[in-house]
């Protein structure tokens, strides 16, 4: 009797401490696309994982033995589901699981060395991470290039859901969905084409639509309409010592031709007539 009542103690007590294990909030917190702004600010550790991920899994562990030491530390520590999250695993490029990045202001670096808690914790309190050199700007998170990433990891993920459910819930065979998707391709082109026609005709017009074009409708500064002025009479002036010049010449020319005219004698009649 005293052996079962000792039992049901026991019991209890591992229920109660399940309980109580259950109910405890992990320290680790867990990122999404739409959250990935708060690693610009304050210092981070995170972790990006994939569930299938044997690696991962056995890293888990230590992460959140590293994690309770965070508020210490001053640091947060948080983790991604790539598989969950295609937007910020494009976004920090992640092409091996598990990746850890540290966050300090903006600033991110990857963290390579041993995964251990210990390590970690010698990592954020030796300030080991000020030897490694920060991802160039052309590469961080928040840049054009690493935004236009995640837009396409985040597409695939959204194609791949669509395939999923035509296939699965409507029914569709596999063949068929990628049908679909090639005429939603085709399409989805033509129509960016003609906007990028559209776009370079109104910007760059062809020549047969392009307006005419008047060198003088410009509003010109002051020095060049003065100085175009000036020119502008010195021609009119040449043209007219031109003209004068080529009127005294006329002139000239008339003067004397006018005594050089050979003047025809008359022909007597009777002396000719004696000749003969």
């Amino acid at each position: 009797m005293a052996a079962a009542g000792r039992l049901c103690a026991l019991l209890c007590l591992a229920l109660v401490a399940g309980a109580a294990a259950l109910g405890k909030r992990s320290p680790v917190k867990v990122l999404s696309d739409g959250m990935w702004r708060e690693l610009l600010q304050g210092e981070w550790m995170v972790e990006f994982y994939a569930p299938w991920c044997p690696a991962c899994q056995n890293l888990q562990p230590e992460w959140e033995k590293f994690a309770e030491w965070g508020e210490d530390l001053e640091v947060n520590i948080a983790k991604v589901d790539v598989t969950e999250q295609p937007g910020l695993s494009g976004r920090f490029i992640i092409t091996a699981l598990p990746t850890i990045y540290h966050c300090k202001d903006g600033e991110f670096r990857r963290y390579q060395g041993a995964r251990t808690k210990t390590d970690f914790i010698n990592f954020i309190s030796d300030q080991e991470w000020k030897s490694i050199e920060p991802v160039s700007s052309w590469f961080g998170p928040s840049s054009f290039l690493m935004s236009s990433m995640s837009a396409l990891f985040q597409l695939s993920m959204w194609i791949r859901h669509c395939h999923g459910y035509l296939t699965e819930n409507v029914g569709i065979p596999a063949w068929g969905s990628y049908a679909v998707f090639a005429l939603a391709t085709l399409f989805s082109g033509l129509i960016l084409g003609l906007i990028m026609v559209f776009l370079a005709d109104c910007i760059c017009p062809s020549k047969r639509h392009r307006p005419p074009q008047y060198p003088h409708s410009r509003k010109l500064a002051p020095e060049s309409a003065q100085l175009l002025k000036k020119l502008d009479e010195e021609q009119e002036a040449d043209e007219e010592d031109i003209s004068d010049d080529e009127t005294e010449g006329k002139e000239v020319s008339n003067r004397n031709s006018s005594p050089n005219t050979v003047r025809q004698r008359p022909v007597n009649p009777a002396a000719t007539m004696d000749k003969s």
